[in-house]
This record gives structure tokens, C-alpha cells and sequence, in this order.
């Protein structure tokens, strides 16, 4: 366990500052995208039902203004479901921007060293480019299943709400 810990410090050394916010938001990742499955499996299903039997004690069905209303419930059940969606989609984007600033900050310090030290430092340079490599490598392994589960949680919202839509029957 210690070993293990200490692996995943050197680690996080070796990459640099950028690589301390490319695991900051990966857990922010994570975190939403488990909090919108459990919206999925717990919260929505019972607004859905209670949106349902709402509009099914409703004795008028198919005028003007119920299908406003119908409108209404399916729009408010949409932006229930969709709310974190955008948040994620920013993080997952700024995955790959934030391992460029490390390859941009790594490759500094390999420009540092030779203009200190010369090309002779090779030792010093491979630290500089295992910086600015590391980063870039967490950047795309964050954002890539980033946005498998985006894709994943927008065909999901989309079926939910067709369901939904589905059940809100018109007389």
C-alpha cells in the first residue's frame, strides 16, 4: 500500500503542477457523472411518475392549454435531466487543453536546462520531457472515457424523455 502511494506521488511529481489539475478534474468528472446516473435511477423516476399521474388526473387532455402544460412538464423533465450535461461537457474538453499547458510547461523546463546547461544535460532534458509528456497522457486518458459516458448520458436523456413523452398520453 505504502509503495503504491508512493509510486502515485512520484508520479504526480514527475508530471508537474498540471498534472495536480488533470486529476482535480477528473474526480470533478467522475463525481457528475456518477451524480447524473443516480439522478437517472433514483430522483427521476419518481418525478416521472408524479408528473404522470398529474397529468393524467387532469380531465381535459387535448386542448390548447393542456398540450402547453404537456409541453411544460416535458420541457422541465428535459432540463431536470439535462442539467449537468454542459458541465460535463466543459471538463471533458478542457482535458486535453490542460495536458497541452503541460507539454507547453514541460518543454520550458527542457528549454531552461539547455540554455543553462547546454545540450550536453541529457539526464536534465528527459526530466523536462517526461513533464511535458505525462500531462499530455492524463489529459487524453481523462477526456477519452469523459466522452464515451457524455455520449452515453445524452442518448440516455434522450430516450428518458421520448419514454416520458411517450407516456403523457393525448385524449
Amino acid at each position: 500500500m505504502y509503495e503504491t502511494i508512493e509510486g502515485m506521488r512520484r508520479f504526480l511529481e514527475t508530471g508537474g503542477p498540471v498534472l495536480w489539475l488533470i486529476g482535480l478534474t477528473a474526480v470533478l468528472l467522475g463525481t457528475l457523472i456518477i451524480e447524473c446516473y443516480w439522478r437517472f435511477r433514483r430522483d427521476f423516476p419518481r418525478q416521472m411518475s408524479r408528473d404522470i399521474s398529474q397529468w393524467h388526473q387532469r380531465a381535459d387532455r387535448s386542448s390548447w392549454y393542456a398540450l402547453r402544460i404537456r409541453e411544460s412538464l416535458i420541457a422541465g423533465a428535459s432540463v431536470r435531466l439535462k442539467r449537468t450535461l454542459p458541465l460535463i461537457n466543459i471538463l471533458v474538453a478542457l482535458c486535453p487543453m490542460l495536458g497541452l499547458l503541460g507539454t507547453v510547461t514541460g518543454m520550458m523546463a527542457v528549454f531552461d536546462i539547455i540554455a543553462v546547461l547546454g545540450t550536453g544535460n541529457v539526464r536534465g532534458m528527459a526530466a523536462g520531457i517526461s513533464q511535458a509528456t505525462i500531462p499530455t497522457m492524463a489529459g487524453m486518458m481523462v477526456a477519452l472515457p469523459g466522452i464515451y459516458f457524455r455520449v452515453a448520458l445524452q442518448r440516455k436523456v434522450s430516450r428518458r424523455i421520448e419514454q416520458f413523452a411517450d407516456r403523457l398520453s393525448i385524449q
